[in-house]
């Protein structure tokens, strides 16, 4: 018999489910609360009754994931996982501490399609979506593993999240839910790469989440080269989109920058770029790439990307140049499922280590 997925539920559909059982609407708050704080086994919800809970054990699974690799960062800012989820797929997770609390990156698919020049990611291809479960489950296993709770979550991890536009809205559902984990929406990112007509989409919902968008290039010419996606949604038609959710959200929009020597940084870039967003509610974050074994690309060099910030800031843009965190852990998402894919092609046998 198959069982229903039910951490990837949200209450009301709880509920629905429930009330086919025979039971109350107070007994589905009651189980999505269980779920919320990461009980993995029907029998630890000992406000339930018996027999609900045998019907539950009869009917519905839920989800969980192990750690298969843990790395810690020399100066303890960030800690990344690499994860196995119940059917073998393996997805990478990073926490990062900053003096406000906890943020947890979650990837949102096995692998991904968008096949980005620079990412380390698109390398391994993609296998599948992750459920909503299953983006909940890599939030819930760093907080236990670690003894904390995350306030701020990116939607930043493996995949493309508006790829996988059902099942992240489920999850935004879940996280955001204040019976749920309740993590509210303003300490909630969706990062892009640029699926312009799921951000039109997303802006009709005012969730008022921070949308993140990876630009990384101020024209066409540019970016069709680094983002695929380019050339089905470019450049001004997906900069129309993060204007119609900026307004609708009544949220400036994030967008990233990866500086690549001799690419996208020279001052004419800087220029071109502040002229494509000045009239969009934007902040900019510029962000030395994240160099990746086999690629042709480099990072800037830090008094070449000072001076594009420098070239931003006196035309109006708000921007920051990133802190570069867990850089000796390759904190980037994908690095360390590729670098381990890689040691596995050469010796057939997994060499992540387990951590207990």
């Amino acid at each position: 018999m198959h069982k229903k997925d039910i951490k990837s539920m949200s209450l009301d559909e709880i509920t629905d489910e429930i009330k086919i059982l025979g039971y109350k609407r107070f007994n589905a708050t009651q189980i999505f609360s269980w779920l919320a704080k990461g009980t993995l086994n029907f029998d630890d919800m000992t406000n339930l009754s018996v027999k609900l809970r045998d019907k539950l054990k009869d009917e519905y699974k839920i989800c969980s994931t192990k750690i298969i690799k843990k790395l810690i960062s020399k100066d303890n800012s960030t800690t990344k996982y690499l994860l196995s989820l119940e059917d073998g797929e393996k997805v990478e997770s990073v926490v990062m501490k900053y003096h406000h609390g906890y943020t947890a990156c979650v990837s949102s698919q096995a692998g991904c399609r968008m096949n980005c020049l620079f990412c380390a990611t698109g390398k391994g291809g993609f296998s599948r979506n992750l459920t909503a479960s299953e983006m909940i489950s890599q939030i819930q296993i760093v907080e236990k593993d670690m003894g904390i709770k995350v306030s701020n979550v990116v939607m930043m991890g493996m995949g493309e999240p508006l790829d996988n536009y059902e099942n992240t809205l489920k999850f935004l559902n879940i996280t955001t839910s204040e019976k749920g984990m309740n993590i509210g929406n303003r300490h909630v990112s969706v990062s892009t790469c640029g699926l312009a007509n799921k951000i039109y989409d997303l802006a009709q919902k005012k969730l008022r989440l921070t949308l993140s968008v990876s630009l990384h290039a101020p024209n066409d010419e540019i970016r069709n080269q680094l983002l695929k996606i380019n050339k089905i949604f470019p450049l001004d038609y997906l900069l129309s989109a993060c204007k119609t959710y900026a307004i609708n959200a009544k949220r400036r929009i994030t967008f990233v920058y990866s500086m690549i020597k001799n690419v996208n940084d020279s001052d004419d870039c800087a220029k071109q770029l502040s002229s494509k967003i000045f009239s969009i509610p934007c902040h900019i974050n510029l962000i030395p790439l994240n160099e990746i074994e086999g690629s042709k690309f480099e990072k800037s060099q830090r008094a070449r990307i000072e001076r594009f910030c420098e070239i931003l800031t006196e035309r109006g843009i708000s921007v920051t140049i990133r802190r570069s965190l867990g850089r000796d852990i390759n904190a980037s998402c994908g690095q360390l499922k590729f670098k381990s894919l890689k040691r596995s092609e050469n010796s057939n046998i997994n060499n992540c280590t387990v951590v207990n």
